[in-house]
């Protein structure tokens, strides 16, 4: 499971699957995430724009990303 920090208190869906390096670009995030690919807290989330905050799950193919707050 990698583990991404964030400094704010959430992240767009979009955002945090490209900061992952789970897509390339935007467009890709679009589509997996229109496409019922991605799910949140074992649910699928088709809002690109969906608030992600620490202690979220989000898993895409194979992968899992856990969210955690950035402490500094």
């Amino acid at each position: 499971m990698q583990v991404i920090k964030i400094k704010d208190d959430n992240i767009k869906l979009g955002q945090l699957i490209k900061l992952a390096g789970l897509v390339d670009n935007g467009v890709e995030a679009k589509y997996v995430i229109q496409n019922s690919l991605v799910y949140v807290n074992g649910q699928i989330d088709t809002r690109r724009g969906r608030k992600i905050v620490p202690g979220d799950i989000i898993k895409f193919k194979n992968e899992e990303i856990k969210v955690e707050a950035n402490e500094n």
